[in-house]
């Protein structure tokens, strides 16, 4: 689709419910043109008819009534001005609303893979910036245009019936203004370009400095992070201040130009008058329109200014709705709305809509599925399974295992061996191109179950979890937010951090910094296990998530989650031994491929990684005591 059909689609689309208040700011705004053109009539008719003593001899004498009309058209034009931004105000801000929601909720649906590729810094910026600019152009300098014509085509009419010859000279100014407005308007959209990507670079940059501020406190990294923004900031400015420059330039050469047309209207004008081929009030009249067009035929320039900027952040938003939406399922083809932004819009309003409702059944579903499971309904098969990420070497490289329904799986591996990896694909984070093995649940593929119904079924506690900023029970709550009370402690008490929210002042009311920056690393952790139990998922996947806190704790924690778990699938990644050795089956990845495979005691017979790893972490006491207590753990 070209580009110019394609802005153009993309307007009408966000334009629904906009449409109304728009056509009541042209209907207002063309009131405005008429009321104004009717003041210069007015002085003309007061001038030529009344001042000078010819006819109306009444008005002469009672020039008040003139007054009284003037301030009346005022009034009136002032009004219809105010309805007329008033409904622009309103238009804009639903189309901008519009677009905003129909982003956020598209990005939500955008699949890793394109979240790996894009910096949080420039997507925040394309939502934000990038939708106010386009909202301006739309709405406040499409409305301009609508509003300048009708001045051109008013006020032309107006000087063509009182004389032709200054009109017509007039009007050789107009090309003259477009043509270079068009010059510039090239120049400007490509300097506008470069300065809207240097603002979201450097919109990155803070964000992750905000993010990341204890790394930055604890490796001393103010000085490098400083220089830094400064470097960005620097570059950002001169691209403004060169942007800055050429618009000077645009409007210096635009004064200039309707300057010498202001003056050369006089001139001729006065010319005409003094020979007598105009009157005394036509040429004020005349003059007063001329001057009434220089402002909306330089604003043109203005507008093609801002259709520059508008046309860059339109590519900039585009690439956003054009990315691929992830796969709901095998009748649900990945969306593209490269050629129908519409089918987002509606996509939008429509999950808005029954988002509660469709949650709320993915909930009793998942509930009613953890109180009668059956049988082999959420056993997990990986079939001849390999992955790359996009231009990368492989992952995971013939991937086979099975996990029997209710049963614990662990997996151990060095970093990059490709463990979360395993877990990334099962909760469908990222697809399985054709071609690279199947992964099912209950033997069905996963491809085939609708992803908000995988999601509340696989749920997942990852190595570093995030924490809103929010109450310690609105996070725990994300899972469930009709939990009550009693729930959210009991899912707490699972996961060993009711004592310690409890010693907090506020208990569960207790406000949660940025990312969870208050709690400790295992305070997090147990918090984020207990979201996920709140959950009642009947796959728990723990991705290295018991890492943050100590093995007393692990212990605990894994004795309280097999009381409650009961017959829901495990998997346990984790790099220490003791988290893994009551697993049912343990898997050792290393460079992508399976090395071993078996229970905690038939690896440690081996000759293997595993038994390697074993002996590093446990000391010969260590060793006695786990397998002394193996059975009760």
């Amino acid at each position: 689709m070209k580009r110019k059909s394609r802005k153009l689609l993309i307007i009408r689309r966000f334009f629904t419910g906009a449409k109304k208040y728009f056509v009541a700011a042209v209907i207002a705004s063309f009131l405005t043109t008429i009321l104004n053109a009717l003041t210069p009539q007015i002085f003309r008719f007061t001038i030529d008819s009344v001042l000078s003593g010819k006819a109306y001899p009444y008005l002469s004498e009672h020039l008040w009534m003139i007054a009284l009309v003037l301030v009346v058209v005022a009034l009136l034009s002032g009004a219809a001005m105010f309805v007329s931004r008033y409904f622009t105000a309103r238009a804009g801000e639903n189309f901008a609303e519009n677009m905003r929601n129909a982003l956020f909720a598209h990005v939500q649906k955008l699949p890793m893979s394109w979240h790996d590729k894009n910096q949080t810094g420039d997507i925040i910026q394309r939502c934000t910036s990038d939708v106010e600019v386009i909202r301006n152009f739309v709405v406040t300098q499409f409305l301009e245009v609508f509003r300048t014509v009708f001045l051109i085509v008013v006020s032309f009419s107006m000087m063509i019936s009182m004389n032709v010859k200054l009109s017509l000279i007039v009007l050789l100014f107009v090309p003259v203004v477009a043509a270079y407005s068009g010059i510039f308007y090239r120049l400007i959209a490509s300097r506008f370009q470069y300065a809207d990507e240097a603002e979201g670079e450097l919109s990155t940059v803070v964000q992750e400095n905000a993010t990341g501020v204890r790394v930055v406190r604890a490796f001393g990294r103010e000085k490098f992070e400083m220089e830094r923004f400064r470097e960005k900031n620097n570059a950002f400015a001169k691209l403004w201040i060169r942007l800055g420059s050429l618009s000077g330039l645009y409007w210096g050469i635009g004064d200039l130009i309707t300057g010498f047309q202001v003056i050369t209207v006089i001139v001729l004008g006065a010319a005409e008058a003094v020979h007598g081929n105009i009157s005394v009030g036509e040429f004020i009249a005349f003059a007063s329109y001329n001057t009434t067009l220089v402002w909306p035929i330089r604003g043109l320039g203005r507008i093609l200014s801002d259709m520059s900027k508008a046309g860059v952040s339109f590519e900039r938003v585009d690439y956003i709705i054009g990315g691929k939406e992830e796969a709901y399922g095998a009748k649900d083809v990945s969306k593209n709305v490269q050629d129908s932004p519409n089918d987002l819009f509606k996509d939008v309003q429509n999950s808005l809509r029954n988002e509660q409702n469709s949650l709320k059944n993915i909930q009793d579903s998942s509930e009613s599925v953890q109180n009668s499971f059956a049988p082999d309904q959420y056993s997990i098969r990986f079939s001849h399974v390999n992955f790359a990420y996009e231009n990368g070497e492989a992952v995971l490289k013939d991937i086979n295992f099975d996990i029997p329904q209710g049963a614990t799986f662990g997996i151990l591996g060095g970093t990059g061996s490709g463990k979360s990896t395993v877990v990334q694909l099962l909760d469908r984070f990222y697809e399985l191109a054709d071609g690279q093995g199947a992964i099912t649940i209950g033997g069905k593929n996963i491809k085939d179950i609708p992803l908000e119904q995988l999601r509340r079924d696989v749920a997942i506690v990852l190595q570093e979890p995030f924490l809103y900023s929010r109450t310690i029970r609105e996070n725990i709550a994300a899972a469930n937010p009709d939990a009550s009370l009693e729930e959210i402690r009991s899912a707490a008490k699972v996961a060993c951090v009711d004592d310690a929210i409890m010693s907090f002042p506020d208990g569960y009311d207790t406000l949660v910094g940025e990312r969870g920056v208050t709690l400790s690393g295992g305070q997090r952790q147990r918090v984020a296990i207990a979201r996920m139990l709140l959950q009642k998922a009947p796959i728990m996947v723990f991705d290295d998530s018991l890492s943050a806190v100590d093995s007393e704790t692990d212990s605990l924690i894994r004795k309280a989650l097999k009381e409650h778990m009961k017959d829901a699938t495990v998997i346990l990644i984790s790099h220490r031994i003791t988290t893994l050795m009551t697993a049912d089956n343990i898997m050792v990845l290393s460079k992508g491929r399976i090395e071993e495979m078996g229970t905690h005691y038939e690896l440690i017979e081996k000759d293997g990684i595993y038994r390697r790893i074993y002996n590093i972490q446990m000391s010969h006491d260590d060793r006695k005591e786990v397998n002394e207590t193996h059975g009760s753990l």
